[in-house]
């Protein structure tokens, strides 16, 4: 059953088309992923589904409720982790979380059980009592998704929630996204990191410059992209010139330098190697390693727009 369904949804600013005519579903108790690049449109996408924002046109449905039509209904179905950090700096832990229950209409004993419910998750419990102005960035985080979740929403939304954060706090999070998953709420999660997405949604969905370019699994996309692969070569000396030529061969479709790396997409890369070794030894550049890539989902955003994610 879908949970989540978008028909033809468009948002423009001013003149400017941010999201156009949009088309998906989310299947109830699934991880959705929206990955894309910054400014793609997926936090406008967001606000439309939580009704921050209104669709100049088409239809938002969520567990069978209109968007537009029913927007209160709707909004207490859902629970939002924002880009943004949306917490109250000067008010401690526990009551920045009660404030956003008591929104929602929670009271007495069940506001205090939902409270210590979402502090326990979160790993929060031994700082109830301080201020988020005394937490690190990582925490804060965490915060934030203890004042969406505390009223066991149906349907969690996190913004790119990882930004900014320490390497722990991103594990962290990505484990509650898969732990609140089990206990039953329907996940979207947007990123601009391919690693994120992959590593915690059942479904995809691209989104570049306002569209929907592909949705699937990530096996199932990763099929759309199966005839080409990824080389990856870490190398010192790596001149303008041996980069040039790589490009100017006529079987690379693309060349990335990446730090110390050379990324080439190319469609079969037996037959192209030794070609490759050949470049590199004439411009003199030191191979350390060279590595075969299966296919990802940096690959079929690269194959479908021509860019790569990090652009």
């Amino acid at each position: 059953m879908a949970l989540v369904v978008l028909n033809d949804v468009v948002k423009r600013y001013d003149s400017k088309l941010i999201v156009d005519h949009v088309n998906f579903s989310i299947q109830e108790g699934e991880i959705f992923g929206l990955l894309g690049p910054n400014g793609a449109g997926k936090s406008t996408t967001i606000s439309m589904i939580c009704g921050l924002l209104k669709a100049d046109s088409g239809e938002i449905n969520i567990d069978g409720l209109s968007a537009k039509e029913k927007p209160l209904e709707v909004k207490k179905r859902i629970g939002l982790v924002p880009q943004e950090l949306a917490l109250y700096e000067n008010m401690s832990a526990t009551d920045n979380i009660s404030f956003f229950g008591k929104l929602y209409g929670l009271r007495g004993k069940l506001l205090k059980e939902r409270i210590q419910e979402a502090l326990e998750f979160t790993g929060l419990s031994d700082r109830a009592k301080d201020k988020p102005s005394t937490f690190s960035g990582g925490m804060k985080r965490r915060l934030n998704i203890a004042c969406a979740i505390m009223h066991r929403p149906r349907l969690i939304i996190m913004d790119e929630p990882t930004v900014g954060i320490d390497p722990q706090s991103r594990n962290h999070i990505l484990e509650s996204v898969k732990t609140l998953n089990k206990l039953g709420s329907t996940i979207v999660y947007t990123s601009h990191y391919m690693e994120e997405v992959a590593a915690v949604c059942d479904r995809v969905a691209i989104m570049d410059k306002g569209h929907i370019i592909a949705c699937g699994t990530e096996s199932e996309l990763r099929e759309r992209v199966a005839h080409e692969e990824k080389i990856v070569v870490k190398a010192a000396n790596i001149t303008p010139a041996l980069i040039n030529e790589l490009r100017q061969h006529p079987r690379i479709s693309r060349v990335e330098v990446v730090q110390d790396a050379v990324e080439m997409y190319l469609p079969s890369s037996q037959s192209e190697l030794q070609d490759i070794l050949f470049i590199f030894a004439k411009h003199e550049g030191v191979i350390a390693s060279l590595n075969i890539e299966e296919p990802d989902l940096e690959t079929l955003f690269l194959s479908l727009t021509g860019r790569t994610l990090r652009d």
